[in-house]
């Protein structure tokens, strides 16, 4: 199969976009026959792009904001970024997402015609007395039709399977101001499933869920590789990035490793990466 590739370069936008994905299942085999076709019929299934960071750089004024960092992200797989605050985890999303400027190269290869990048962000602002309750806030993110006039027949059943996946189907008349900082996440989680992306970007999705919430995102994350989404996870959870992530790249301005989660997430190497003074990993 020939890839498509795009290469983002300097102020050059990305799609942004979301998802709603369908459930996926891998069914258990007994042979090894099947369980070699059941590899080679996931192999197909895999929707997601390739990302490569080629000596990707970025400075604000003096500021080098991101060093050089060169590193590949897998097609279909959950790939952590990890780090300390103004490592550069958030900068280097969005030089993806082109809103920031930058050298380097910048690739997406796709396996077939170029996809949908979902992106959910760490938090939400807005005017908490606002009247805005979440279905109009899924109108106001995910349609064009504007949200005083309501949902569109369009729209309406995937929003309302968006939210049901996330647990908020039953709060969906409530004022955003109302939620609390664990049910407004779970809403972001929701307008990021629609449309169906084949990448997706999500910047600390875990930093206001509850231990429901994390259940719930736990879960889309499986579902995810299931359907084969590459995913780019900037998290601060070192326990959730061990048990979930299949690679991490540690970024304190420039990629300090880049491995499994048991190569990468030792004391050794985590101590190089919460330093003050990054310095290259052995």
């Amino acid at each position: 199969m020939t890839s498509k590739e795009t290469l983002i370069a300097d102020h050059t936008e990305s799609p942004v976009g979301a998802s709603l994905l369908a459930n996926a299942s891998v069914q258990a085999t007994s042979s090894l026959d099947d369980i070699a076709l059941s590899r080679a019929g996931s192999l197909l299934q895999v929707s997601g792009p390739t990302l490569d960071f080629a000596q990707v750089c970025l400075t604000l004024g003096r500021t080098t904001i991101l060093d050089k960092v060169t590193f590949q992200v897998q097609p279909g797989s959950v790939h952590a970024l990890v780090g300390p605050n103004g490592g550069g985890k958030s900068s280097l999303i969005k030089t993806l997402l082109g809103q920031m400027p930058h050298q380097g190269q910048l690739s997406l290869h796709w396996p077939r015609e170029p996809g949908t990048i979902g992106y959910v962000p760490q938090a939400l602002e807005f005017d908490r007395g606002l009247p805005m309750t979440v279905d109009d806030f899924m109108a106001a993110m995910c349609q064009r039709r504007p949200a005083f006039l309501g949902l569109s027949k369009h729209y309406a059943g995937a929003i309302g399977d968006a939210l049901e996946r996330v647990g908020m189907q039953d709060k969906r008349k409530r004022r955003m101001g109302a939620l609390s900082g664990g049910e407004r996440q779970r809403v972001l989680l929701a307008q990021g499933l629609i449309p169906a992306p084949q990448l997706l970007v999500l910047d600390e999705p875990m930093s206001a869920l509850d231990e429901a919430g994390i259940q719930v995102f736990e879960r889309l994350l499986n579902d995810w590789r299931a359907a084969g989404i590459t995913v780019l996870w900037i998290e601060h959870d070192l326990e959730a990035v061990g048990r979930l992530a299949d690679r991490v790249t540690g970024l304190n301005r420039r990629v300090l490793f880049d491995a499994t989660p048991r190569e990468a997430l030792t004391p050794e190497r985590l101590l190089t990466l919460f330093s003050t003074h990054p310095r290259s990993a052995s």
